[in-house]
């Protein structure tokens, strides 16, 4: 079976749809065997300064 990589994924920083918290991501997807995970917030930019 091919590699699973989620490609849509909001974390908390997505106010209306995001439940995941950016420091549990990592760890999530360990458990579940994925070596990525896209983060696609979207709605509000005052978290970007994080990713940079």
């Amino acid at each position: 079976m091919p590699e699973f990589v989620h490609l849509h994924l909001h974390s908390e920083y997505s106010l209306l749809d995001g439940m995941c918290r950016i420091k549990d991501i990592p760890k999530r997807a360990k458990e579940l065997g994925m070596k990525a995970v896209a983060l696609t917030d979207h709605g509000v930019m005052f978290r970007s300064s994080f990713i940079f």
